[in-house]
């Protein structure tokens, strides 16, 4: 009797190892669903979109883009959350999915709900505005912007995205004070800027940059800490007289707990391929962003301390979710 008692646990754990291994070795056979927590046209359906087209060439299955846009990623990530373990629904992530803490109530646990694959790719937000709005730099804006406290509206992609929050703490650390306009997603808030609705925007740079190129949009500076290559000429917010300022956008891949290891690492080997194809990478850069891929366990590590920086971010800054 004892014999079987202490035999039984073994024999469990085998069997889902080998219903695991069997899963992982037949994966994928249907289509894979990939949320994405904004409506298209912005840098998350961007990078996804690409992303998802090298995936459906080497995992042979189609990997299809849904659109779940809504409290700053939110919607989309509890989606997942809540999804089948087994591969065929993954998310991307992206900044809210770390700021979204510190604003919100959630339905779910940032980190112990997913099982993270690799980071993707990231990008500078870039400062753009509608080009009859006069200022001319990144001083320009900040003398005009005293002169008229409350009276510039700025666009974001919803409340706490990096969008939102670039500016937020652009006012924070220069003493002015505009106000924000959240839409559903980068797409249309750029529309509504080039249409003259607002007056600014620290846009994510791959949902811009073609807009300053053709001329509908004239651009500032760049949030990060060095000039972006897809913009050389313009310089960083910091060089531009606002020193310590930086704000950097990301974007990555997860599932939800409890995916088999096996499936995690097959979907990680595959987006490591897809980030360093030469097309992907040339597509990506073009607009802006620069592609980058983490272990599943830098990954977690790098998701975990994002979620602390924007804490306090967000704290000091008195940032309030909407």
């Amino acid at each position: 009797m004892t014999a079987i008692t202490v035999i039984r646990p073994v024999l469990l754990v085998t069997l889902a190892m080998g219903t695991a291994l069997a899963m992982a070795q037949s994966y994928p056979n249907k289509p894979i669903r990939f949320l994405v927590g904004f409506v298209a046209g912005g840098t998350n359906d961007i990078v996804a979109r690409a992303l998802a087209q090298k995936l459906t060439e080497t995992l042979g299955q189609s990997v299809v883009v849904e659109n779940r846009g809504g409290a700053n990623t939110a919607i989309a990530t509890e989606a997942a959350a809540r999804a089948a373990p087994d591969g065929y629904t993954i998310l991307l992530n992206a900044p809210g999915h770390a700021t979204n803490p510190a604003l919100m109530k959630l339905a779910f646990d940032p980190v112990n709900d997913f099982a993270f694959i690799s980071l993707v790719a990231e990008a500078q937000n870039i400062i753009v505005m509608h080009p009859l709005f006069p200022p001319r730099s990144v001083q320009e804006l900040i003398a005009l912007s005293k002169k008229r406290p409350g009276q510039i509206n700025f666009a974001s992609s919803g409340t706490g995205t990096t969008v939102h929050l670039s500016a937020e703490l652009f006012q924070h650390m220069t003493g002015t004070r505009w106000v924000h306009i959240p839409y559903k997603g980068g797409g249309p808030a750029v529309i509504e800027l080039m249409a003259g609705q607002t007056q600014i925007m620290f846009a994510n740079m791959p949902t811009a940059i073609q807009y300053v190129r053709d001329g509908r949009l004239r651009a500032l500076a760049v949030t990060g800490a060095r000039r972006a290559p897809a913009a050389p000429t313009l310089p960083t917010v910091a060089e531009s007289g606002v020193p310590g300022y930086e704000v950097t956008a990301w974007y990555g891949v997860s599932a939800p707990a409890k995916t088999p290891r096996a499936i995690v690492d097959r979907l990680h080997t595959e987006i490591v391929r897809a980030v360093n194809s030469p097309d992907l990478r040339e597509r990506l850069t073009t607009q802006g962003a620069d592609p980058i891929h983490l272990t599943p366990e830098q990954y977690t590590v790098f998701i975990q301390n994002e979620i602390a920086k924007w804490a306090k971010v967000i704290k000091a800054a008195d940032i309030k979710g909407e």
